[in-house]
Formats: C-alpha cells, structure tokens, sequence
C-alpha cells in the first residue's frame, strides 16, 4: 500500500465560503430542479452547520410538470404572488417541510436557506415549523409575509450575494 507523503498545495487565490454562502449557493443548485415555467426556487433547512432536507417549487410528486403542461396562472395573466389557489405546484418551503417530515427528521429550531422570501402561507407553516431564521436571496411580491415572520420572532435577513468568505487574504 503506498502513502502519500505530501497533498499538492492549495493555490493562494483559494478562499473558503463562509456557511452562510455555501448554503445560499446550494439554495441555487437545489432551485435548478424547479420545473415551474415562472420562478425557479430552492430552499434547504440546516442546524447546526448541516442539512435537513431541500425542497424546490413544483407539481405533486406523480402528476405532470408545469414544464410539460403548461401554466394556468400564466394562460390567465395572474401576476406574481396573486391567486395562488391556482397554481398546481408545490413551493420549495412547503416541500422542505414536507420532506423533512417524510423522514422523520425534526426541523424545530432549524435555519432556512431560500432563493426568495417565502409567500405568506409558506411563512405560516415555517412560523408553525418552529423556524427560528430566514436567510432568502430576492423579495416577494408579499409584504405581509415579512411582517408575520417579524411579529413571530423569526429572523429575516436578505443576504448579499457579494461572496463572504473565511479566512486570511493571501497576496
């Protein structure tokens, strides 16, 4: 069995993500799942620096994709967060849940990680998920959820896609 004696070295141009990045960089590698034909978006759940579960927007495991079967909201002109009573998919904050659940895996007291800010029923179950922050990419077209996640004492911050990494500089 031979060993190795050295690891090639890092270059000095490497910088480690923080946690905070490396979560909302996969929120956008989990979103790529969508198959939602308006907004693609990805959520993960994490404690203690690891992942729950992720989720991402779309149909019902089972039934057809939006992607296949087109939009009903879109054939009707319905704007962004309006009348979501008409849409058949799932968003990515109730599939995190959902997935969660599925496997028994407790999220109370978890982190969520987001593409976007979760609409107001999504912000209903997280409150009632026992959720205890929110870190989220873009807005929402839904101001009351803010606010209910804020009257909850849930934390909501709108991260700065600027990359925040640990570590020393090395020039």
């Amino acid at each position: 069995m031979s060993k190795i004696s050295s690891f090639p070295e890092c270059p000095k141009s490497y910088r480690r993500p923080s946690w905070h990045q490396y979560f909302l960089d996969i929120t956008e590698l989990v979103a790529k799942r969508s198959t939602c034909r308006r907004r693609q978006v990805g959520a993960i759940l994490v404690k203690d620096n690891r992942i729950l579960a992720t989720g991402y927007n779309g149909a019902p495991s089972g039934l057809k994709h939006c992607l296949d079967v087109g939009c009903l909201r879109d054939e009707m002109e319905v704007p962004s967060g309006e009348r979501q009573e008409l849409c058949r998919g799932l968003h990515a904050e109730q599939n995190v849940i959902i997935q969660a659940a599925s496997h028994g895996v407790s999220i109370a007291g978890s982190t969520l990680f987001c593409t976007c800010l979760p609409c107001i029923t999504c912000s209903k179950m997280l409150i009632q998920a026992g959720i205890r922050e929110i870190y989220y990419l873009k807005g929402y077209p839904d101001e009351f959820s803010l606010n209910i996640l804020e009257s909850a004492g849930i934390k909501v911050i709108q991260a700065d896609k600027k990359p925040k990494v640990i570590g020393k500089k090395t020039t």
